[in-house]
């Protein structure tokens, strides 16, 4: 596929453009910054006639992109004022989404965020592991946008039932060399904020190369995450300790993940490959 990245340059779109480019796939990567090349498009996704024209087409560069990958956005709470990242997340997303189905692009894959699942659980989850059967309980604004952008989602596809949007709630992308840190066992609230889960960067994109080939047409949301969590704690004995209120659903395992990614293994063939662990 021809795959036009958005936030080709930031942590994780980094990864995902090499990985797509590994498997056989054409990126051309759309970003504030980056390296110059063929395959780059300087652009600020806050501007609608930009976006339209660099996924139209941009002189010798591309004539047109099969498919789109979102990942472009201030990334988490708190890196700037709310006013700030409302209005940069909230408008870059609708110029994305609008200006791909007006253009007929009908494969879109968009970063959402486990942030929409209540993080950082301050109100204990309604149940542990958590997965994406409770509604979104965003707590930051950053969190609201993501919210705002699945539902504008699902709006968006009615309208074109011929399109496929897959939000990917992406966790606290690692790099391997953040693993110099790990485990995190000295006190187990330092990262109960996300139920102590993490992805590795490369199996977001995987997840990305996973949604782009099987999702059907319409709205779906998956949680990405590592099959495991960031400590030796053993769960049980962690949410006893932080969350014993909390009813649990199934087994917990010892170090499985307590951000269920079982609807993307089973409807994506999603599979975790990395773990700070080895």
């Amino acid at each position: 596929m021809r795959i036009a990245l958005t936030g080709s340059s930031g942590k994780l779109g980094s990864v995902v453009a090499r990985e797509l480019r590994a498997a056989g796939h054409r990126v051309i990567g759309f970003d504030r910054t980056g390296e110059r090349d063929r395959d780059f498009v300087q652009i600020d996704l806050t501007d609608h006639g930009e976006v339209a024209d660099a996924l139209a087409s941009v002189n010798d560069t591309h004539d047109g992109v099969d498919a789109l990958v979102h990942l472009g956005a201030i990334p988490a709470p708190g890196l700037a004022p709310d006013v700030a990242t409302f209005h940069n997340n909230m408008l870059a997303t609708f110029n994305v989404f609008w200006a791909a189905t007006k253009l007929g692009i009908t494969r879109i894959v968009h970063a959402s965020s486990e942030t929409v699942l209540g993080l950082p659980f301050d109100v204990p989850p309604p149940y542990i592991p958590v997965d994406e059967e409770y509604p979104a309980r965003p707590e930051s604004v950053y969190s609201l946008v993501k919210h705002l952008e699945e539902q504008m989602a699902i709006e968006l596809v009615r309208w074109n039932p011929q399109t496929s949007i897959t939000a990917l709630r992406f966790s606290n992308v690692m790099w391997p060399e953040d693993y110099d840190v790990f485990p995190f066992d000295e006190d187990p609230r330092e990262r109960k904020w996300n139920l102590w889960s993490y992805i590795d960067a490369r199996d977001g994109a995987q997840a990305v190369e996973k949604a782009l080939q099987t999702a059907p047409a319409g709205f779906d949301r998956f949680i990405i995450a590592a099959a495991d969590t960031v400590t030796t704690r053993d769960n049980a004995d962690l949410v006893a300790e932080v969350f014993p209120e909390v009813p649990i659903r199934g087994d917990l395992g010892e170090h499985d993940t307590m951000l269920s990614i079982e609807k993307a293994r089973r409807l994506l063939g999603f599979e975790p490959r990395h773990t700070w662990r080895s």
